[in-house]
């Protein structure tokens, strides 16, 4: 049974018992997120997220750490394009203490100009590690011309420049801004007493008043590109992808079913044809990302520059084949069989029953049930599936990102281009 409480000043709490474990998931969603951001403060919503570790007006750094450990917890925190999550997970007797370290982390964080000044550096050793990921890379890429000219399209990390402007000040007038207890969701999943946690989060952020932020979602108009990155490596690392929908539309289950048909899965039909069958590449898939009001589909692959031509080639005679209709029953309820499949067995841990009541109360403001979402997989038709491959495999609008040593090999974009040019009649 889900739960959900609303205090006095806007902060929601969503419950979920589980009565046979021991223990119990905890999270802090706020919604704000890299597509909150501007030019300027790009990569300041990251930022905070590591900033509540350093240190309290009760707590030095070190210490936050060390209470955790002395629970025999787990403490972590991520940010994403739609929003920041702060989370435990503890044995069910710790759930107090538990609290308090969140609630302190929360409210308390010091923001000292000396801790920020060693974070930048930190972030941008991660900014780094990021760009030394090719595949990081062409989805970033991707990503930046898909959601063109809109905050979708910032980098979550951000920028080593904009890093470097980053004071206490900024920090804390951004957190003012956004932070509000009408976007912030409190979710806790696994063992514990409803009442007494109603109770104990309500006495630790009722005294929070903020002004209601208004979250708004800009839309940046898609323009289809082919475009490449220089950078010395042994293979060529290509995305190739379309703007989509929003996880509230009607297609978005379709979408799943089309996704785990094309290439979600060593079954699908682009791991089978381009790896398998014909071994151009070594890794290849496709995956969707869906947020509030966008998406895109993306197919990644990573392969010998030799061998671009072909693997381009029979991705996209694959995506014309499934457009004609070429998909058969079989793979069809197979792919639902596989989806309804991962997101049970996905619901088999309290980290993940917190994250998904707490992201659904956050970003959709509802209460969903496992059963419910079954019974949308469920109700997905094949015509509905072949509908979407009409309109998301349309040659003319897949932008292509790739990375590799391009002053070695001049010809890739030429090639890619070309490829593009070709009639598929599948």
């Amino acid at each position: 049974m889900i739960n959900k409480f609303t205090l006095d000043n806007g902060v929601r709490i969503v419950t979920e018992k589980i009565d046979y474990v021991k223990s119990a998931s905890i999270g802090i969603w706020v919604n704000v997120g890299s597509n909150n951001e501007t030019e300027e403060t790009n990569g300041l919503s990251h930022f905070i997220e590591h900033m509540l570790f350093k240190g309290t007006t009760n707590r030095k750094a070190n210490e936050i750490a060390e209470d955790m450990d002395n629970l025999g917890g787990q403490l972590n925190a991520f940010t994403s394009k739609e929003c920041t999550c702060f989370y435990v997970k503890v044995l069910d007797e710790n759930i107090e203490e538990a609290m308090d370290i969140l609630a302190d982390m929360f409210f308390n964080s010091l923001f000292q100009q000396e801790e920020i000044d060693k974070e930048i550096s930190v972030v941008i050793e991660e900014i780094k590690m990021y760009e030394d990921s090719p595949e990081d890379v062409v989805h970033d890429k991707l990503t930046e011309i898909i959601f063109n000219d809109s905050p979708m399209a910032y980098n979550i990390l951000g920028t080593e420049e904009n890093l470097r402007t980053f004071t206490t000040e900024k920090v804390l007038q951004y957190m003012n801004e956004k932070y509000s207890p009408h976007n912030t969701v409190i979710s806790i999943a696994g063992s514990f007493d409803e009442e007494k946690f109603v109770r104990l989060v309500e006495e630790k952020f009722r005294d929070w008043q903020n002004t209601q932020t208004e979250h708004v979602e800009l839309q940046g108009e898609y323009i289809r590109k082919v475009e490449g990155i220089h950078k010395d490596l042994e293979q060529l690392h290509m995305c190739i992808g379309n703007k989509t929908i929003g996880r509230h539309d009607e297609n978005y289950y379709p979408l799943l079913v089309l996704n785990n048909i094309f290439g979600g899965t060593m079954s699908s039909r682009i791991f089978q044809e381009v790896r398998e069958k014909k071994g151009l590449v070594y890794s290849i898939y496709s995956f969707v990302s869906n947020y509030s009001e966008t998406g895109i589909f993306s197919i990644y692959a990573g392969m010998s520059y030799e061998q671009a031509e072909d693997a381009l080639r029979t991705i996209l005679k694959e995506m014309a084949g499934m457009k004609k209709g070429d998909i058969t029953l079989k793979e069809f309820n197979r792919a639902k069989q596989q989806i309804k499949g991962n997101y049970i067995l996905g619901l088999e841990s309290t980290s993940s029953r917190m994250s998904s009541i707490g992201r659904r109360e956050l970003l959709y403001n509802e209460i969903q049930y496992p059963e419910e979402v079954i019974e949308k997989i469920n109700n997905v038709k094949l015509e509905d599936v072949l509908k979407l491959a009409t309109e998301l495999f349309d040659i003319d609008r897949l932008s292509i990102t790739f990375t590799g040593n391009l002053s070695k090999h001049k010809n890739i974009e030429k090639i890619i281009n070309n490829v593009l040019g070709e009639e598929y009649e599948g």
